[in-house]
């Protein structure tokens, strides 16, 4: 059974449109395989960006090789995982920064990611990784479009092989009804779903 980590930065939970579509490709996921589907929800965690105080208690566990210390589990969790999906909304042109915050947790050499004479590698057991996502303008293929870009870079500097991204835009522009740009979304994502 393949272990499935769900990364949901939905900040309006149940009411956000981009869990609204996560929800849709983990149910067609359990559909098509058997799979152990973990969620952390990152608005229950307690996260810290990298302050000063924060950043000097990494580099002093990183120089001792100590990856047992709990602010660590974050990136073991990712790094152990098969598959990842990550969810979040289109926010001042990539996603919120409680994203921004995981993922710089998630960045620890010896766990994510390694470095050599040639630059950095990296370590992940994970083969695929899904970015679910809702715009409430037209972005898709825009310079200004920032958050799949930025997530399709770490999947590479993670080492995860294979990436795509399920979005659903122009909802707030009120050209074409929500539900029908919602049903277009599912639609692929049922696809991506059966090949994940």
């Amino acid at each position: 059974m393949e272990k499935v980590l769900f990364v949901n930065c939905c900040i309006r939970r149940e009411a956000s449109r981009s869990k609204m579509l996560a929800d849709f490709f983990l149910s067609e996921l359990l559909k098509k395989g058997s799979y152990e589907i973990t969620e952390l929800c990152l608005m229950d965690e307690n996260l810290s960006y990298m302050s000063e105080g924060n950043f000097h208690q990494r580099d002093l566990l990183l120089a001792n090789r100590d990856f047992s210390h709990h602010r660590f589990h974050y990136a073991h969790e990712f790094a152990q995982a098969d598959k990842i999906v990550i969810a979040a909304p289109f926010w001042d042109l990539s996603f919120p920064a409680l994203l921004k915050t995981y993922i710089e947790n998630l960045c620890v050499e010896g766990i994510t990611f390694a470095c050599n004479e040639q630059g950095c590698f990296g370590t992940c057991k994970a083969d695929y990784m899904i970015y679910v996502t809702t715009r409430g303008g037209f972005y898709e293929g825009s310079p200004m479009e920032m958050g799949s870009k930025y997530m399709e870079a770490m999947s590479q500097f993670f080492g995860i092989g294979k990436y795509d991204c399920v979005a659903a835009e122009g909802l707030d522009i009120g050209i074409r009804p929500v539900e029908v740009i919602l049903e277009e979304a599912m639609e692929k994502a049922k696809v991506l779903a059966g090949n994940f």
